[in-house]
């Protein structure tokens, strides 16, 4: 072989080993994990990154956010939306400082996210370099993995390992630190099927088929069961939730859901109660007291939906299915647990009911039915209309009535609009609601928006908005705008902070310490500084015909909604009671004299 014939083999041998730099691997694997939309905002540790991006945006769209926190709730609303993972891309220091909140977010509400964080270089690590940060130790308790990737050969492998762990058994956010050097350095890019993963992760998703057997066989002797579902049936995919569905059907057993479950069950079904919880229905709450069984499908037993531990359902057995084995008896003993993906232990369930040919006591669950009734017929919703003045409540039926028949997705901040918002709009499919639950992260639903507006860019989205929360990430108009993105924010403007000037009035004597948003800004004078739309109503009368205005626009929106100021989110259970102590708008009840002091703890 001649010389010339040697160095054509070797380039040829080497083309054939991909021989990329970190930068480029990176970028490479994002586009062979199917990832099509990456949120980030540039800096020095990730510049390699970004340079890698310039000649392959054909491939993989970048949004520029304002802010990273930004990038973290965009992402989040991608993928609440879509069930695909979101993708940040931010430097190193305050970027990853910055992005931690969204992180820890999306841990707390179970939403698959990949974080690729700068470093500085390897040599520079623990020598307080310029935007240096312990990211690794800062997002160790916030992650369901991390990884400082120290060399170019093991970044292919991390980076599929990472998507893998994001997106498989319960969902959950990965930060990947990579150094500046392992950025530029040279190595053998290796595809998503050539990757051995060094962690083994494989969650267990099929259920044990005794306890499924056991599971049902307790439903079928159930004089008052009730399903209780949360965000795990939403995570485990739309066949998960028409597995609901058919199991409902075919035990004629009540649905109730967390804040995060809403839209896995029809809320027009009859056999929809509402949300549970500290606002959830009267109807819903009441049945989780009273039920003899109750199965928990994808849900965790948080505080707010247990209300008092020691009197939550005191005389349920309680069946818990979770893909999460941590999750089952961590708050609330379980009688049966069984590990495994919802979607999967429902088909089993539904299996062995129609095998073994069960039917559902059908006196017992007339008996159970016309309790549910008379709950439901107190209308726990209901609040005093004005005629002058627009509440909260009537606000979002306007909307939810002017939306009905659109292809809607629904983004939230936090507070009593949230609330409002869990109450009074409707959702007959999954995927279709996007809100911060575990943390209760004020400013997520106008990235969120943002997020779910780019995965679906023919639908109508709308941000349902505090005046207060949604200044926490307001710049982000500015990347909706640049974007051409139509979303819409729907701030019910009271000129508080809602939920805080609420619980100041009931636990310290009205004493409003800092919760009054005094020098709110002209949020339509706002929007039109962003080159947006702004609208506002301040009349019932003009409400209508402003909310279609809204909906109507190609253009992003700011809609002012000025609504009655001082109108308090209920039904609520008073922190520290049980289910059955919930107290309603017209029982006329000194909310405050009935929480303890145990209970002013809990809030």
């Amino acid at each position: 072989m001649t010389v010339h014939q040697t160095l054509q083999a070797a380039e040829a041998a080497t083309a054939d080993q991909n021989i990329m730099s970190g930068a480029e691997m990176v970028v490479q694997a994002m586009i062979d994990q199917g990832v099509e939309v990456l949120f980030g905002y540039p800096g020095g540790a990730v510049l390699p990154i970004y340079d890698a991006l310039f000649d392959r945006e054909d491939k993989l769209r970048h949004i520029l956010v304002r802010h990273e926190q930004g990038a973290t709730h965009a992402a989040e609303g991608y993928a609440r939306s879509t069930g695909k993972p979101g993708v940040v891309l931010v430097t190193s220091g305050p970027g990853a400082t910055n992005a931690i909140t969204g992180i820890v977010d999306a841990l707390m509400d179970s939403i698959p996210m990949v974080v690729i964080t700068g470093q500085v270089a390897t040599h520079l690590i623990g020598t307080d370099a310029f935007q240096e940060c312990d990211t690794i130790g800062m997002t160790r308790s916030v992650t369901k993995h991390n990884y400082l990737v120290k060399n170019v050969a093991d970044l292919p492998a991390i980076l599929h390992e990472a998507f893998h762990i994001a997106t498989s058994g319960r969902p959950g956010p990965v930060v990947i630190d990579i150094p500046k050097d392992v950025q530029f350095a040279k190595g053998v890019y290796q595809g998503p099927q050539a990757v051995k993963h060094a962690h083994n992760y494989a969650p267990r998703t099929k259920g044990d088929a005794a306890k499924v057997a056991q599971a049902a066989a307790v439903i079928a002797s159930a004089k008052r069961p009730i399903f209780y579902t949360g965000g795990g049936v939403i995570n485990a995919g739309p066949g998960a939730s028409a597995l609901l569905r058919e199991l409902a059907s075919l035990t004629g057993a009540p649905v109730t859901s967390t804040l995060m479950g809403l839209g896995a069950f029809p809320s027009s079904d009859p056999q929809w109660l509402g949300m549970l919880g500290m606002h959830g229905s009267f109807e819903a709450n009441n049945a989780m007291h009273d039920c003899d069984v109750m199965i928990c499908v994808g849900a965790r037993f948080d505080d707010r939906v247990t209300g008092r531990l020691d009197a939550f359902s005191p005389g349920s057995k309680k069946i818990h299915i979770d893909i999460d084995p941590s999750s089952i008896s961590k708050n609330v003993r379980a009688d049966i647990g069984i590990v495994g993906d919802a979607g999967s232990v429902m088909e089993d369930l539904i299996a062995v009911w129609k095998a073994k040919k069960y039917k559902s006591d059908k006196a017992a669950m007339t008996d159970w039915w016309a309790q549910i009734e008379k709950w439901r017929a107190r209308k726990s919703f209901r609040y005093s209309p004005d005629a002058k003045h627009i509440k909260p409540q009537y606000a979002l039926e306007r909307l939810q009535a002017l939306t009905r028949d659109r292809d809607t997705y629904i983004t939230t901040e936090v507070g009593q609009h949230q609330m409002w918002a869990a109450q009074f709009l409707h959702f007959e499919e999954p995927n279709r609601w996007m809100t911060s639950g575990g943390l209760g992260t004020m400013g997520y639903g106008l990235p969120a928006a943002i997020g779910v507006q780019l995965a679906h860019p023919n639908s109508l989205v709308i941000d349902v908005a505090g005046d207060a929360s949604v200044q926490m990430t307001m710049q982000e108009m500015s990347c909706a705008v640049q974007h051409g993105l139509p979303i819409k924010i729907f701030i019910l403007n009271n000129e508080w902070m809602g939920m805080v000037r609420q619980w100041q009035q009931l636990l310290h004597g009205e004493r409003y310490s800092h919760s009054y948003s005094a020098s709110l800004p002209d949020f339509v004078k706002m929007a039109e500084a962003f080159g947006a739309v702004g609208i506002r109503a301040e009349t019932p009368d003009e409400l209508d015909a402003k909310i279609l205005e809204m909906i109507n626009s190609d253009k992003p929106v700011l809609f002012d909604c000025r609504v009655t100021k001082e109108e308090n989110c209920l039904p609520m259970i008073p922190s520290g009671k049980a289910h059955n102590e919930m107290i309603l708008a017209d029982d006329g009840q000194d909310i405050g004299s009935v929480i303890g002091e145990e209970g002013k703890g809990l809030v």
